[in-house]
Formats: structure tokens, sequence, C-alpha cells
């Protein structure tokens, strides 16, 4: 890796893991700044612009230095700044559980296989979804994690004619069905769950819960 390397860094704090199948874990988040996508629902708009370019070597250090073993890297779209790669394998490297969360806009492939990807398959509601990058599911595999957040029944609809048509369920390690925070009662997406005996994962953001829904750098 090139030792003048840099990101465009938002934030970097430690937390609990908030969603996945990692939820309630506790996390060092590395948030990148920049996103090509403009979600309906988005709770992360200050990522869009907000950050300063940093060494990755300094970001490795700072990560280190926090008593945590797992890592995730998130945005904004970490997969628009070159660098994230090679980041991410440095912290794999160094003994970390590296999460990757990315809107599955972008080819996912080159990504060093020891980390684990949660692909954001985008609803009708979000407004993004022919930003979708089909192309990307042939190379998800056990490690991996797909997520639909669901802001109406029509999403729901959505989201289980993909979990079908590429057999998501026996893909990956989960699928993920979440509501769009206050939007949507979450009883009547784990009831269209039941009812359909849909193999997925019904979860909440649980940082929403523990905080305020809007706080920043928990």
């Amino acid at each position: 890796m090139d030792d003048n390397a840099k990101l465009t860094i938002n934030e970097i704090y430690l937390s609990v893991q908030g969603e996945s199948t990692w939820a309630g874990l506790p996390c060092v988040f590395i948030r990148l700044t920049g996103c090509d996508l403009r979600c309906s629902y988005c709770d992360t708009e200050y990522a869009f612009y907000e950050g300063k370019k940093r060494l990755v070597s300094e970001v490795l250090a700072e990560v280190s230095d926090m008593p945590c073993p797992m890592v995730e890297v998130t945005g904004g779209e970490p997969l628009l700044q070159k660098n994230v790669k090679p980041l991410m394998a440095a912290l794999c490297d160094a003994g970390k559980t590296v999460l990757i969360e990315t809107s599955g806009a972008h080819d996912i492939s080159g990504i060093d296989p020891r980390v684990h990807r949660i692909v954001d398959l985008k609803t009708p509601s979000s407004g993004e979804s022919g930003r979708n990058r089909y192309e990307n599911i042939p190379h998800l595999t056990e490690r991996d994690e797909v997520k639909f957040v669901l802001g109406s029944r029509e999403d729901y609809e959505w989201a289980r004619e993909q979990i079908g048509r590429y057999d998501l369920g026996s893909r990956v390690r989960a699928v993920l069905l979440s509501p769009v925070f206050g939007k949507i009662d979450p009883k009547d997406i784990v009831q269209w769950m039941l009812d359909d005996r849909l193999p997925a994962r019904f979860q909440l953001q649980m940082h929403k819960f523990i905080w305020e829904p809007r706080a920043r750098g928990v």
C-alpha cells in the first residue's frame, strides 16, 4: 500500500453494532465521506460532504488504539474511494473482524475475501432501486448479508420477489429486513414475513432506541 494513500474520513468512533447479525457487539465505525445515491430515507446526509483527508496509516493507527476486535467501514458509500480496499485488507491483516456496508450500486468483487459484505439492495421507495448492481449477487457468499430497507407494502413485496428470484436465503449468511424508522409499523413487516414464511431476519436499528434517533457518533 502506498505510504501516502489517503481517504476522506467523516468520523471514526467506538459504539455497538446496531444492525446485521453482528448487532449488539462492540464495533469501531469508520465512516467515509461521499455518496452518489440520494435515498429518500437516508439518515446520514452529513456524510455526503463533511470530512477531511487522512492518511490510511493514520486511520489504521487510530483504530488499532481502540480495544475492539470488530471494525465496520461505512459511509456514505465507502466503495467510491479506491483506498478503502487496501484499508480493509490491512485491517484484516491486523486480525480485525471487518465488515463493510455498501449500497450495492458498486462492484464488490474486488473486496478482500476476508471482509464480511453487507449489501443494501435499494427498494422502490428509496428512489434509487434503479441503481442496484445485480452483477454483484453471484459474488455473494455465506460470509455476506443482504439488507432491504422497507417503507411500504410495495417494498416488502419487491424484496420478497428478489429473495426468491436470486435464492438469497441459501446464498448468504442472512437476509435482513428493516423498517424505515418512523414510517412503517414494524409489526406489519413481521406479520408479512410470518405469513409468507420468508427466509429472512427482521431487524430494528438498535442504536436509534439506545440514543436519540438522529444522534451522530453512536
